[in-house]
């Protein structure tokens, strides 16, 4: 799923101006993951994310599905101070491989150097029932550095086939000035685990 990069918590993020003032200015972030899949295909799954005050747009493509787009419009909440959440509750328009609409959202929760990240959706296919699907990608990580974090991660998808219904997995991820590279390695005790790399960037 999304996926989202930059501490994963990046994506939920307020836009700012210079001056600190909040919805004076957009900001922008993208992602590419790069799905590494034995015996299925190998794809990319890119997501671009607009934020303007608490307004937050996304566009994903080959995240619900294979060759799937989908549109969200969200509104961001933020609590807390040294223990903060970040809540953007979301609805989208999913079309292509599958049709659809959506509710879902992006999240995080964080405690100094620890953070829980996760995004969900319902996909309520609107040309069968019995392909309504629950999407998550979820994040625990541990930051010892700034530019440094490790954890696990789990997430269930259809976009591409599994024996497992949860893939669980492990990650690292280094961050520089407005860049973002992560590896993922699912199912690492299988002879031939999913790997992922991710690359995302702030502008």
């Amino acid at each position: 799923m999304a996926h989202t990069m930059t501490s994963a918590a990046a994506l939920t993020e307020s836009a700012t101006d210079s001056t600190g003032a909040e919805g004076e200015a957009w900001s922008f972030s993208a992602s590419v993951f790069v799905y590494l899949v034995p015996d299925d295909r190998d794809y990319l799954q890119p997501t671009f994310v607009a934020t303007r005050g608490r307004l937050q747009l996304v566009v994903r493509y080959n995240y619900e599905d294979f060759n799937t787009g989908s549109a969200w419009i969200g509104w961001n909440f933020n609590l807390g101070d040294e223990l903060a959440l970040e809540l953007a509750p979301m609805a989208g328009l999913v079309f292509g491989g599958t049709n659809g609409i959506a509710p879902g959202y992006m999240g995080s929760l964080s405690w100094r150097k620890l953070e829980l990240y996760s995004e969900s959706e319902l996909v309520f296919d609107t040309e069968n029932s019995f392909d309504d699907f629950f999407y998550n990608w979820s994040e625990l990580t541990l930051a010892p550095t700034a530019w440094f974090r490790f954890g696990g991660v789990i997430q269930k998808t259809k976009g591409y086939e599994s024996d497992r219904e949860i893939q669980r997995g492990v990650l690292a991820g280094l961050s520089y000035r407005r860049m973002d590279v992560s590896t993922y390695v699912f199912n690492p005790d299988d002879d031939r685990p999913v790997v992922v790399l991710a690359l995302g960037w702030r502008f």
